[in-house]
């Protein structure tokens, strides 16, 4: 059940995202939650493979190149994602940065919600 919940929050994320950046869009909630499925799905199975592989460029640029990695799995996630289209490197960099802290945010009421 908490899994679902987390799934409706950063489906929510996405959508506001969509509506506030330019270069993001996403067709309806239903494409929302299908974005929030893949980007779990890509950040538990793909996401760790490219960090092991850019680890010594990770550890020469102190970890800003993780930045870099998850605005590629957003992208990978715009190519898999019908419903969703995000318009080139820097946008996916700013929507993931933004997604992060939105889900931060969010995640922090959810687990008040649980005490």
């Amino acid at each position: 059940m908490k899994f679902i919940l987390r799934l409706l929050l950063s489906a929510l994320a996405v959508i506001l995202l969509a509506n506030i950046l330019p270069g993001v869009d996403v067709n309806a909630f239903g494409s929302a939650v299908i974005v929030a499925l893949v980007l779990s799905i890509l950040n538990l199975l793909v996401k760790p493979i490219l960090v092991v592989l850019t680890l010594p460029v990770t550890i020469l640029t102190l970890g800003l190149f993780l930045l870099v990695i998850n605005a590629l799995i957003i992208l990978l996630a715009s190519s898999l994602v019908s419903g969703f289209q995000v318009d080139g490197f820097w946008y996916a960099l700013l929507f993931s940065l933004l997604l992060s802290v939105l889900e931060s945010i969010l995640f922090a009421f959810l687990k008040e919600d649980s005490k």
